[in-house]
């Protein structure tokens, strides 16, 4: 994948680490192995890309890493303990990470989204919904997620993937230039924390 990268595009200035994925599961349901797959796909993926693309951008002298985590990093759920752990590590890598980039031109931070609309996430909540007798109706749904659910959150809706791309385009510009090695939530205010 790197090489094909170098080839298409002659270098690699930014990178974004969104690689991963969830499964909702009891906390005493979970596994060594699905700890170790959460770990691998989430955090070692992107030590990979991160290994594989910073020698570039540190002779070029300049580069942006944006490692995409969840709110789940900040306020885990004890049926996604294996997922919320290994995007909390990505949180506290990236911070380090930062930190070892001083000095370089490189920028690193993080993004944790909270639910954004996706055909995962849906098919997640069309499948609580139906356990709860909620029945199919896609905006009764997402009503009673908010209202049973998920109340503490500020703007009672599902993200957006273009609200998460907009924020991605700005921490990877120039104008983020002093946005390092921060945790970014972009959750419609559902993880309650002032950090």
């Amino acid at each position: 994948m790197v090489d094909a990268a170098q080839a298409a595009f002659g270098g690699i200035d930014i990178l974004i680490n969104n690689a991963g994925g969830y499964a909702s599961r009891p906390w005493f349901e979970t596994t060594p192995d699905t700890w170790r797959q959460f770990f691998g796909s989430d955090v070692l993926s992107a030590v990979r890309m991160i290994q594989a693309f910073v020698p570039a951008m540190k002779v070029a002298g300049w580069g942006r890493i944006v490692n995409v985590a969840s709110g789940l990093a900040t306020m885990p759920r004890p049926d996604l303990a294996d997922y919320a752990a290994a995007k909390a590590a990505m949180v506290n890598s990236t911070t380090s990470l930062a930190m070892a980039l001083a000095g370089s031109g490189i920028g690193a931070c993080t993004l944790s989204p909270g639910l954004i609309m996706t055909e995962g996430v849906e098919k997640v909540l069309r499948a609580a919904a139906r356990e709860r007798g909620w029945g199919d109706d896609w905006n009764v749904i997402q009503a009673r997620w908010f209202a049973d659910v998920l109340g503490s959150t500020s703007v009672k809706r599902l993200g957006t993937a273009d609200e998460i791309a907009n924020m991605i385009a700005y921490l990877a510009s120039p104008l983020a230039d002093y946005a390092v090695g921060a945790n970014f939530r972009i959750d419609g205010g559902l993880v309650p924390s002032v950090n």
